[in-house]
């Protein structure tokens, strides 16, 4: 089994390493390729990973290139984890939206945007590479933003799922206050990425007992500090909201706790050299326990389980993914793309059925889902106007004074990055 991460110099990508070393069995690769072309970040990360696996006694075989085409000849999938622009661009992302009053954020909101601006028509590329090489490849994204980004690429033809971490973060945070094995939580997780609800939390299996009332009465003050919200607005939603969703309900509060406070950007910039350094320590063979702070907490977890499904080699038999709507939320059009449990196989992933989403939610989503339709013609099409009606369309923008000028901030920011500007 062959898998190529493009992205490969990731900080993130011991992360991963660790995962695929500890969980050989489920997915047993017997060659990895890492693809950057950033050539020294390349060197340090690929040496890591090299040692990951030998401390831990892996077989498999590590390779390290620049050449995007070499690296996806006769992968079974690849795996995307690319920051275009790096974390300079992720700066701005963060900061040039709060001189307009608004949530700045490298995947929601106008910092989103400006994200899926500068990502899809990269991926698009690389996806039709892959697609030359190997027609039969999957394509795992876990390339902010992920709805976007998939729906680009199921969009056009590509055989591609969406991961992102945060159902995992949840099931493993559950299943440790509840006492139980992170393979007994069944989470009614519903939405679109970084716009989801856990609406049941179920024990052993979809047709379990839902602890979810259980967990809200004797953990709901823990959970609510984790998520930064009031316990009484959980009680009051009867659902656990992703952290993400702070930016929708207490969106003044987050734009002046943004305004004091250094970027994400800087403080993740700072960690990225840190671990570099130590990256090139000869001596080091695990990942260290820095990385935890990077973000991206059970990644490796969550890839294995995905990856594994989608080749045949096992995982779990349901899995969180970003796919095809398809009549799942029947508020949504079939071509959304929506973050939901799933039945993982060779013939890719099939949603479980989710019972009637309440309004309050089921509102936000459709609202949200219609600015990823603006987003993706943008990217696609580029175009000051098709910009500015995506940033209308955002309820986190949603007046036309702040579009137009989050519009002409966007641009000014990303100009390199956009062939149109």
């Amino acid at each position: 089994m062959k898998l190529t991460v493009v992205g490969g110099g990731s900080t993130y990508t011991p992360e991963l390493i660790d995962g695929f070393a500890r969980l050989r069995e489920t997915l047993p690769i017997e060659e990895l390729v890492l693809v950057d072309p950033a050539a020294e970040r390349l060197g340090l990360v690929g040496g890591l990973a090299r040692r990951i696996f030998a401390k831990q006694g892996h077989t498999g075989r590590i390779v390290t290139t620049s050449d995007l085409d070499a690296g996806v000849e006769g992968a079974d999938a690849v795996l995307l984890q690319l920051r275009i622009g790096g974390q300079a661009a992720r700066e701005q992302d963060e900061t040039w939206p709060l001189e307009c009053g608004c949530v700045g954020q490298e995947t929601t909101g106008a910092g989103g945007l400006a994200k899926a601006l500068r990502t899809v028509p990269v991926v698009l590329d690389i996806a039709e590479r892959v697609r030359r090489a190997n027609p039969d490849a999957w394509i795992i994204d876990f390339t902010n933003p992920v709805g976007i980004v998939t729906r680009a690429l199921l969009q056009a033809g590509h055989k591609a799922v969406g991961l992102c971490n945060v159902a995992i973060g949840f099931q493993r945070k559950f299943a440790n206050l509840l006492g139980v094995t992170p393979a007994d939580i069944h989470l009614e997780h519903v939405g679109l990425n970084h716009l989801t609800w856990e609406t049941g939390v179920r024990l052993g299996g979809p047709e379990g007992e839902n602890a979810l009332p259980a967990l809200l009465a004797e953990h709901g003050d823990a959970i609510a500090a984790d998520l930064r919200l009031p316990r009484d607005v959980l009680d009051r939603l009867g659902v656990i909201p992703s952290y993400y969703l702070r930016y929708y309900y207490a969106h003044d509060e987050v734009v002046e706790d943004l305004r004091t406070k250094p970027s994400r950007a800087a403080e993740v910039a700072e960690m990225e050299r840190q671990l570099l350094t130590m990256y090139g320590d000869p001596d080091l063979a695990e990942k260290p326990a820095l990385l935890a702070k990077r973000g991206g907490a059970y990644y490796s977890e969550a890839a294995v389980d995905l990856a594994a499904g989608l080749l045949g080699a096992g995982g779990s038999p349901y899995q969180v993914v970003n796919t095809l709507n398809r009549g799942t939320l029947p508020f949504l059009p079939d071509d959304a793309v929506i973050e939901v449990q799933a039945a993982v196989g060779p013939k890719g992933p099939t949603p479980l059925p989710v019972p009637a989403v309440d309004p309050l939610y089921a509102g936000l989503t459709a609202n949200v889902t219609a600015y990823e339709d603006l987003a993706l013609e943008a990217a696609l099409r580029g175009g000051r106007d098709r910009v500015f009606r995506a940033l209308l369309a955002h309820p986190l923008v949603g007046q036309y004074a702040y579009a137009d000028a989050l519009t002409d901030r966007l641009i000014a920011h990303n100009r390199e990055h956009l062939a149109w500007a």
